[in-house]
């Protein structure tokens, strides 16, 4: 059965950086997309970055320059640096997979359970 595992979420003071990483098993190919979202609490899910198989890397407007996503195909796993963390950085964050490359959470079939991510000021 395919499953998204996540791991890396932590409480950090601002200013400080995080790894996020999201193991992909089960799926017959690497993904062909593997996207980062989060969600806020009382807001809707919104996307930050999508990477394709071949390595091609979409990322939202207001990331800033402060993530990086890539990925690992050969372990299936893509991964979320942040860097810089910022108190409006705390959600819940979670990895997708999709058949298109995009950032809209309703082209996502599968997704991560979510790893809580909370900076402090």
């Amino acid at each position: 059965q395919a499953q998204l595992v996540q791991s890396g979420g932590d409480s950090v003071q601002a200013g400080g950086s995080l790894r996020l990483s999201c193991a992909a098993s089960g799926y017959n190919n690497s993904p062909y997309c593997m996207a980062w979202f989060r969600q806020k609490a009382g807001k809707e899910r919104e996307g930050i970055a999508a990477v394709v198989s071949y390595g091609a890397t979409y990322y939202a407007d207001f990331m800033k320059g402060r993530f990086t996503a890539s990925r690992d195909n050969a372990k299936s796993t893509l991964y979320l640096q942040m860097n810089s963390l910022q108190p409006d950085d705390t959600a819940m964050y979670y990895c997708a997979v999709s058949r298109v490359f995009s950032l809209r959470p309703q082209d996502f079939d599968d997704w991560g359970q979510g790893t809580q991510v909370t900076v402090s000021s």
